[in-house]
C-alpha cells in the first residue's frame, strides 16, 4: 500500500487549529501503521464526500448533503447534529482533507511534532515506531499526494458528549521508497496509485477545544 504526501496546507491548517478534522493515509511498503485493536471510542461516526468544491455549508437546522456521507452513516450524522447544532458537515470534511494531507506529509518526512496535537497518543506512538523502523533500515519516503478524489463520512456515532467520525478517503498518490543514497527501492515517479483509507476522529463535544483527534487508521 502507499504512504501519502501532504501538500503545503500544513501552515494553513495548523494555524487554523484544524477546526474540522484530520485527514488521510496511504498504501505501499511504507504505509501508516494500523490501529485496528484500539478500543472503540464512546461515540463513532463516519462520513464521505466528493471534491471539496462540491461541499456546501451545513450546520444547525440544515440537512447534511447526501453526497457527504454514506446512507448507513445518515442516522449517526443526524444524531451528531442534534447533539451539537454548531457542527458543520461540509467544514468538517474540508478540514479532514487538510488534516489528511498534513498528517501524511509529516509521517513521510518523519516529523510528527507539527501535528502531534491532532494525534491520539497511541496513534502517535505507532507512527513513531514506523518512522524509527524506516530510518533504521536506511530508507526514506519520497511520496506525493496528487489528488484527493473523495472524502466521505463512512460512519458516525455519538454517545453522551463523545463523538467519533470515520472518513473514507480515496486518493491518488505517487509513493517512492529510496535508500540512503537516493536510489529507488520501490515505487515509480511516473505512476500514481489509487489508495483507499479510513481515518477515525474523536472529539469531546463538551470541550472548548474545537479540534478532532485522529484515533485510528485503516485501509480498505
Amino acid at each position: 500500500m502507499v504512504s501519502i504526501i501532504i501538500l503545503a496546507l500544513v501552515a494553513l491548517f495548523v494555524g487554523f487549529r484544524l477546526y474540522s478534522v484530520l485527514g488521510e493515509r496511504t498504501g505501499h511498503e511504507q504505509q501508516l501503521p494500523s490501529n485496528r485493536h484500539e478500543p472503540e471510542p464512546q461515540l463513532a461516526r463516519t462520513a464521505e464526500v466528493g471534491q471539496p468544491s462540491q461541499a456546501q455549508p451545513h450546520g444547525a437546522g440544515a440537512e447534511p448533503l447526501d453526497t457527504a456521507y454514506l446512507p448507513t452513516a445518515g442516522p449517526g450524522v443526524r444524531a451528531l447534529l442534534a447533539a451539537d447544532p454548531s457542527f458543520d458537515v461540509a467544514r468538517f470534511l474540508e478540514g479532514a482533507q487538510g488534516a489528511y494531507r498534513m498528517i501524511l506529509e509529516a509521517f513521510w518526512k518523519g516529523q510528527l511534532d507539527e501535528v502531534r496535537s491532532f494525534l491520539d497518543p497511541e496513534i502517535a506512538g505507532a507512527f513513531n515506531e514506523a518512522i524509527a523502523e524506516r530510518e533504521s533500515a536506511g530508507q526514506r519516503l519520497d511520496n506525493r499526494l496528487i489528488a484527493i478524489e473523495q472524502a466521505i463520512i463512512a460512519a458516525a456515532n455519538t454517545s453522551g458528549k463523545v463523538a467519533t467520525i470515520t472518513v473514507r478517503f480515496e486518493a491518488d498518490i505517487v509513493a517512492i521508497t529510496r535508500d540512503a543514497d537516493g536510489n529507488v527501492l520501490a515505487g515509480s515517479v511516473s505512476d500514481a496509485v489509487q489508495t483507499r483509507d479510513r481515518w477515525t476522529f474523536r472529539r469531546d463535544l463538551g470541550s472548548s477545544d474545537p479540534n478532532w483527534i485522529l484515533v485510528e487508521t485503516d485501509d480498505e
